[in-house]
């Protein structure tokens, strides 16, 4: 059973969701800048863990996903969110290829 036909229940996601939140948070206080987050809901928790409140749209990775800049605890930081039926296998790679252009 491959993970995106593995069914989970709200109270999982909600977990997960606030997992990878906590995790942002860790990161961005151990000096991460560049943050690649994949699922609607989870960039909602995401961007609310990073207080990130205004978004400055930037170079596009694949139509319709951009790279943003945002301050976050006084930290600049790239951000992009990427709904769960955009990019490619490769989006991943491509849009950390895109910031470093």
């Amino acid at each position: 059973m491959s993970l995106t036909s593995c069914p989970i229940n709200r109270q999982q996601a909600t977990l997960i969701e606030q997992t990878l939140a906590a995790c942002a948070e860790e990161a961005r206080d151990s000096g991460y800048r560049r943050f690649v987050v994949a699922g609607g809901e989870t960039s909602g928790s995401v961007t609310k863990a990073l207080s990130v409140s205004r978004l400055n749209i930037g170079a596009e990775i694949a139509p319709g996903v951009p790279w943003c800049f945002a301050t976050s605890q006084k930290a600049r930081i790239a951000v992009t969110l990427k709904s769960g039926n955009f990019g490619s296998e490769e989006f991943f790679s491509r849009a950390l290829e895109v910031l470093d252009q």
